[in-house]
């Protein structure tokens, strides 16, 4: 079984070269958002407590998250792999990861990194607002920090996968069929 962790800042195109990556090598698609939704829609024991959590206003912990992904491994068949989106964000969330891993002698196949310069983030997190009316991605303020964010907590995971061996960086410049090309050059290799 192959483990992807598809990364990058918001406004990379992650979920866009996501449904191409997952087509095109047999893979399943596991964003923590839509992990989140459907276990709470299924009434699962995680679910419950995630749907608890989130009508409080408070955070889903990470072992909540880390407990569904792990489900989703042992529970989905027929796919070549796992392609995760949004997860990990953290040190201690890559950690988990390679503990779930380890519980069944797996490891990270490979980090594709979709990588842009921060005025580019800006600039189409602004275009998303105004293309799908998404408020949330409206505000600089808010989009400032995100990307603060995404500097402090998950950029440290580059340094984590490339000490691991499985990191790969994707110019994520250009038009979305170029970083496709660059993203399945990369992963035809495993």
């Amino acid at each position: 079984m192959k483990y992807y962790i598809l990364f990058g800042p918001p406004g990379a195109g992650k979920g866009t070269q996501a449904t191409a990556m997952v087509e095109k090598y047999n893979l399943h698609h596991i964003s923590t958002g839509a992990l989140l939704r459907k276990e709470i829609a299924a009434g699962t024991e995680l679910g419950l407590q995630a749907k608890a959590l989130i009508e409080q206003g408070c955070l889903v912990p990470d072992e909540v998250v880390e407990g569904m992904i792990e489900n989703e491994f042992k529970t989905v068949s027929g796919v070549e792999g796992f392609l995760l989106d949004g997860f990990p964000r953290t040190l201690p969330q890559a950690e988990a990861l390679d503990q779930i891993l380890a519980k069944t002698s797996e490891k990270v196949t490979a980090t594709v990194s979709i990588m842009i310069p921060d005025e580019m983030i800006m600039e189409r997190i602004k275009g998303r607002a105004l293309k799908e009316g998404r408020a949330d991605d409206a505000s600089e303020d808010i989009i400032n920090n995100r990307i603060a964010t995404y500097h402090n907590q998950t950029e440290p995971l580059i340094e984590y996968y490339n000490n691991a061996g499985t990191y790969n960086e994707i110019d994520g410049v250009g038009t979305i069929e170029e970083v496709q090309e660059r993203i399945f050059t990369v992963m035809d290799k495993f």
